[in-house]
């Protein structure tokens, strides 16, 4: 179950990642809070996770679904560049989350 957690607050990573752009400096308040929510979220369920992960894995794992989540997004929803150098990155990322969790 904690890799469940895991993944989740990694999604969670995602949204308040992404929803810091769409808070304007904090000036908008429904992004805002949402933005808090998801943090709230995303902590909460890390730290159920690391109940029984080991802490290294654990937060390598959640900031590297944050990372390729947030990248996703970023090219999907904002319009950032999708270079082959940026999505071999990307790749290299889910290489490391998925060699993490078969080495846990």
């Amino acid at each position: 179950m904690a890799w469940v957690y895991l993944f989740v607050a990694g999604l969670f990573e995602v949204g308040w990642a992404v929803g810091l752009k769409y808070t304007d400096g904090f000036s908008r308040l429904v992004p805002t809070l949402l933005t808090v929510a998801s943090m709230i979220v995303s902590l909460g369920l890390l730290g159920l996770a690391l109940k029984t992960l080991p802490v290294g894995t654990a937060y390598a794992v959640w900031t590297g679904v944050g990372t390729v989540g947030t990248a996703l997004l970023g090219i999907l929803l904002l319009g950032e560049p999708a270079t082959g150098v940026r999505l071999a990155c990307i790749a290299a990322i889910v290489a490391g989350i998925v060699g993490l969790k078969l080495a846990a």
